[in-house]
């Protein structure tokens, strides 16, 4: 079988949906199958081109067996509605001319969470006559109202028209969540045609290991309680509730050991750094993004995570593929994220929920948990008896049954 993927995110670039994009295609062509990927030049979260690649027209190369297929897009920072969607616009262009010259594909996907990749998935499964899976990693364009970058107007109406042909268009949805299959179902969606398949883990990369002890002198970290936050620095994430939990740790004596990590990039990172300075928190580390083969180095620095987004409606339906990775580490965590997401920290013992957006909760539990090592090691126990449970790599081969039974299907 030959899988045509299209994917505006894909390695180098380390954020959830290229991770996972990539540790499927790898497990498919493991299973003895042809993968074309079909991507854009490296620049996520910043906005710009990684260095040591070019935005051209066309570049073909292969990535653990994956052949893949690099494509222009007008690429821009995350920062501006219009910019955004000309960014989403020219790749939807370009990936599905480009897929014109895939031959002999038998089956395709294409992922969220902007949906314009799912309209060349519509296009590229119409024009080859063969079945388009839609993997819906966000609800978009609810998502844009979420955060505030754009209120209900006529562009939003017409963008959620879209949204629902695309759904019903679909050979299959693929859904990373429950609550988003059970949000389709309420708008007119047949839900038979949707499957839920969680993010997970590579249990193989993310797995107990001892503090990095060079990074842990580099970055001052020695002697202290350490806890972070690793991934995009974004408006959906509101990041700011960890600084104010930060103030208040410095405020108070029994606070001062503990520290607070912030890894990643994003549209809100040069403001949150900003805001810190003016603050003047010296307990909180900011450290840029670095490659997928040295996350878990930075992890490992973490007596426990904290996962966050705003507080919103929203939210509650969608899981946070770090919950996954920080199972794997054995880090437990401190999830500020409602809905169906808490409800996996809570069932598996994997740390504590508390309120998004609730500063003085947070620098609470920060200051509990710093005394009480039983219970954080309970804790990490249960990390690493849910993570099997999140195996990517069982979760691929049930994705690969799915299209599996789409491609034996007459055209």
């Amino acid at each position: 079988m030959h899988i045509l993927f299209l994917t505006d995110n894909f390695p180098p670039e380390v954020n959830a949906p290229a991770s996972r994009t990539h540790e499927h295609c790898r497990q498919w062509v493991r299973q003895g199958h042809s993968v074309t990927v079909i991507t854009c030049a490296p620049n996520y979260p910043t906005g710009r081109v990684y260095d040591g690649w070019r935005n051209k027209v066309w570049q073909v190369g292969e990535f653990d067996g994956i052949r893949v297929i690099r494509v222009w897009s007008y690429i821009t920072a995350n920062e501006g509605f219009a910019r955004r969607v000309l960014d989403y616009l020219s790749y939807m262009v370009t990936a599905t001319l480009a897929s014109l010259f895939v031959r002999r594909v038998d089956v395709v996907v294409a992922t969220s969470p902007q949906f314009f990749t799912a309209v060349a998935g519509w296009l590229v499964g119409s024009i080859k006559r063969v079945p388009w899976v839609f993997e819906l990693r966000d609800l978009w364009p609810e998502s844009i109202k979420a955060v505030g970058a754009m209120k209900e107007s006529l562009a939003i109406r017409l963008l959620e028209r879209l949204e629902l042909f695309l759904y019903r268009r679909s050979a299959r949805i693929v859904s990373v969540t429950e609550s988003f299959r059970r949000k389709l179902g309420e708008r007119g969606i047949d839900t038979s045609k949707i499957d839920v398949i969680t993010n997970g883990v590579d249990v193989a990369r993310f797995s107990p290991r001892p503090k990095d002890a060079v990074l842990e002198s580099a970055l001052g970290l020695q002697d202290c309680f350490v806890a972070g936050y690793v991934g995009t620095h974004g408006m959906a994430h509101a990041l700011e509730t960890l600084l104010e939990a930060a103030q208040r740790l410095a405020a108070v004596p029994e606070g001062r050991h503990i520290r607070i990590v912030l890894l990643g990039d994003g549209a809100r990172k040069a403001a949150l750094k900003a805001q810190a300075a003016e603050m003047g928190l010296s307990n909180v580390v900011f450290i840029d993004s670095v490659g997928k083969d040295e996350v878990a180095r930075y992890w490992s620095l973490l007596d426990l995570s904290i996962i966050h987004l705003r507080r919103t409606e929203l939210f509650t339906t969608v899981i946070p593929s770090k919950l996954f990775e920080c199972m794997g580490m054995g880090l437990p965590v401190l999830h500020g994220v409602k809905g169906e997401s808490a409800e996996i920290v809570e069932r598996d013992g994997v740390g504590i929920p508390f309120e998004p957006e609730d500063s003085k909760q947070l620098a609470s539990l920060l200051l509990s948990l710093s005394t009480e090592p039983q219970t954080l090691a309970s804790m990490r126990t249960r990390c690493l008896l849910a993570a099997g449970h999140y195996d990517r790599e069982a979760l691929a081969k049930r994705m690969l049954q799915i299209l599996e039974r789409l491609a034996s299907r007459p055209a």
